[in-house]
């Protein structure tokens, strides 16, 4: 069959670097701008305004230059979100350095190689993260910050550990008739030039180095201020959930709201459902910008005991009085967000699609978007008045997006992408690169979709993860987990094959199950039915052969994906 494929460019701008402005202005401009309004938040701790983040930003600049830092060197950055990552990471930028965030959930080995890998010369962490590395394993560090105070944990220069010790005396020499918003002059940057090196979540083995030039931070962000920014309150406030050293957060609830002006709130503790649920009702953020998993488990357990009861079900069924009820139903999902956030953006991996069509039923403002690392991540996203269910959106003005299929419509193809967010390419990995990036600019995601004339694209599977049926039929498995994941008593689960079979890993809703009084030969007859009532709904090529329970949840990337590479 000959090969066809489906591009969608009415949209595109093919932006000329040189109308790229300086992304570092940015920056500048909105401390300039918001000077003496509230800035970063530690939630349930201190607040920094917009100067207070400048002038921390100028003293660690003066303490980098005294560790000998010249432009175009790494600095890494490892713990959990907070005020002082957020100034860490804008004063690596601004002084002309390559940021280079590490994921709080990495252990000891991978924080280790990262840092060696990029051949950072500082490292800022958290102060749990202290007793998690051994400086002995970084042995090119010039030195080692604590975030919470950045003061020095290693220093291996005498000028550092000086400028440290001295570091008011030398702000104070520097600005003697104080720091005003006039002395606020940094590193601008070009579009094409480096300036973070964002290592994936590892889930196939050892992180690759993804090179971001200033360009995809900037597509990223005048995206968001153009699309999503004009229709929030100029003092608006967000709340920081997501690791900010993975793109998706970094991207949307850090660097679009800081250059926007907002107030930002940070979760520093372990975002349990609970905290998240009280975070939301005590901060009550202008947007969400959540992962699949926390929208399920909030509606799942905050929502969805209100509302599915026979009364409720029954006054659904009444046309005189079915739209009120589904506006008050509306009303209380909107206030387990806070009660004001213009949408809910989903990221990251496919919503469940009960809670989907749930939540479009009610008219909530719900809509998912699309991305990766390698494109700092956007590549597609609709408003929620134009997301269409089971999509992640059209593609962004600067991205072309193409489906390499016979049928891009009806038939699923591999998402190539090319435009201002993608990539420079794979630190020190030039073989990687070639197989990301071909020779015309795609860059090949690995992601299987189709795409409907208007441009929505509508995610299948990972290229990756794909099984064939014993007679050659392709199985995604995503496609059979969000059906299991709506069953009775499942709270997640995984497709795996086992020879010509296909086997479901679940792991039950323990909560439920001791609420209930359910043994465990209860839960096994209920995943039994479970198993057989999912057969009838999938063709023959597909159906689950047997099951097998786990006894805790699946270890998941920083973006709450299945680490599936574990259990093939």
């Amino acid at each position: 069959m000959c090969r066809k494929d489906i591009t969608f460019a009415q949209n595109f701008e093919n932006c000329a670097m040189k109308d790229i402005p300086s992304f570092n202005s940015y920056i500048e401009r909105t401390i300039k701008d918001n000077w003496l309004l509230d800035a970063l938040t530690d939630y349930k701790g201190a607040t920094l305004q917009y100067h207070d983040v400048a002038r921390k930003i100028e003293k660690l600049h003066i303490m980098m230059e005294a560790a000998g830092i010249q432009k175009g060197d790494r600095i890494a950055v490892c713990g959990r979100n907070s005020a002082h990552w957020a100034v860490a990471f804008l004063a690596t930028l601004t002084y002309g350095a390559v940021i280079v965030p590490i994921l709080h959930e990495f252990n000891d080995e991978q924080i280790h190689n990262i840092v060696n890998h990029s051949e950072s010369k500082l490292l800022f962490v958290g102060d749990y993260i202290v007793n998690v590395i051994d400086e002995k394993q970084m042995p090119n560090l010039e030195g080692i910050f604590n975030l919470p105070d950045f003061s020095l944990y290693v220093s291996h220069n005498e000028q550092l550990t000086d400028a440290r010790e001295r570091l008011n005396e030398l702000f104070g020499k520097k600005y003697p008739n104080a720091f005003r918003r006039e002395d606020v002059h940094w590193y601008q940057g070009t579009a094409e030039e480096l300036c973070m090196i964002n290592y994936t979540s590892g889930t196939t083995g050892f992180s690759k180095g993804v090179m971001l030039p200033y360009r995809a931070l900037w597509g990223n962000v005048d995206f968001c201020q153009k699309n999503l920014g004009v229709h929030m309150p100029k003092f608006s406030r967000t709340l920081s959930i997501l690791p900010m050293a993975h793109m998706y957060g970094m991207a949307i609830e850090f660097l679009f709201p800081f250059c926007s002006g907002y107030h930002l709130f940070f979760l520093t503790r372990l975002p349990s459902p609970a905290i998240i649920a009280e975070a939301f009702k005590e901060v009550r953020p202008d947007v969400v910008v959540a992962v699949p998993l926390i929208i399920e488990k909030i509606i799942r357990k905050r929502v969805f005991p209100k509302i599915q009861t026979n009364a409720v079900k029954l006054m659904l069924q009444m046309p005189v009085v079915k739209d009120k009820v589904k506006k008050r139903i509306c009303q209380e999902v909107y206030a387990a967000f806070g009660g004001r956030a213009y949408e809910v953006i989903v990221g990251g991996a496919p919503l469940n699609q009960e809670i989907e069509q749930f939540l479009k039923g009610i008219d909530f403002p719900i809509t998912v978007g699309y991305g990766t690392t390698e494109c700092a991540p956007l590549i597609s996203y609709s408003d929620y008045h134009d997301f269409v269910p089971g999509s992640c959106g059209t593609p962004l003005p600067c991205m072309e997006v193409k489906i390499v299929s016979s049928d891009p419509q009806n038939v699923e193809g591999e998402i190539i992408t090319r435009g201002t967010n993608v990539m420079m390419g794979y630190y020190k990995n030039e073989e990687a690169t070639r197989q990301a990036i071909d020779s015309e600019g795609w860059y090949h995601t690995g992601d299987l979709a189709t795409m409907s004339q208007d441009g929505h694209i509508f995610i299948r599977g990972r290229l990756k993860n794909m099984l064939l049926g014993a007679n050659g039929q392709n199985v995604y498995p995503e496609e059979i987990e969000d059906k299991l994941n709506s069953m009775a008593m499942v709270s997640e689960s995984l497709i795996v094959q086992r020879g010509d079979h296909l086997v479901a890993l679940i792991y039950p809703d323990m909560d439920e199950a001791r609420n209930m009084g359910f043994n465990s030969e209860d839960i096994e007859g209920i995943m039994e039915q479970n198993r057989q009532d999912l057969n009838q709904s999938l063709p023959a090529y597909s159906r689950i052969q047997a099951f097998e329970l786990q006894d805790k949840e699946f270890l998941k990337t920083p973006k709450k994906s299945i680490k599936r590479y574990l259990y093939k």
